[in-house]
Parts: structure tokens; sequence; C-alpha cells
């Protein structure tokens, strides 16, 4: 676990903030406590990591907006991933990510 300030936020408008999150493979990883789970909508799209199982995705709702599949989560991760069981990873190049 990494201690610090991490925010996600889009459009001016925030959708996490924590002082403790976890780094994998780059990506800030959320925990679901932290973030506004009512700007999002689970969708029925999925990927698979080779070492971390299969992620399930999560559209951002603003207003009239929807942001399709930017943000993932791994609900049943393998044993060496199982420390981001259900936290959130957002995509950069939508969500702007921040850590101090």
């Amino acid at each position: 676990m990494t201690q610090g300030k991490a925010t996600a936020t889009v459009q001016g408008r925030q959708i996490a903030s924590t002082d403790e999150y976890e780094v994998v493979e780059g990506n800030i990883y959320f925990p679901p406590s932290s973030v506004n789970m009512a700007m999002l909508t689970k969708t029925d799209y999925t990927t698979k990591c080779p070492w971390k199982g299969d992620a399930s995705y999560y559209s951002i709702n603003l207003d009239k907006t929807e942001l399709k599949n930017s943000a993932w989560y791994y609900p049943a991760p393998s044993d060496k991933a199982k420390n981001i069981k259900d936290y959130v990873a957002f995509y950069k190049n939508i969500v702007d990510v921040k850590t101090e």
C-alpha cells in the first residue's frame, strides 16, 4: 500500500480521492471506498491480464456525457494481484490522476 494523496478528476469533477492506494504497472488503483460510485456504471466489457486475471469495466457518467469503459477493476484477481481486488483504476488519457 502506498501512502500519499491521490486524486482522480475528469472535466473538473472529482471521482476519487484517497490517502492510501496501490500502484500496479504505473496505474493508480483507488480503494473502492474512495471512489464516488454514483458517477460510475458497470458495463459488460471485460479484458484479461495474463497475471492479474479478468478485468471488469465502468463507464463514467457526467450529466449528459458517458465516458465508456474508462475505469476498470478486478472483482476476482489472481493470487498475485489480490491486493487490488475491487480497486478502481482509470485511463490516464480520459481521467486526470494525480499523486502528491
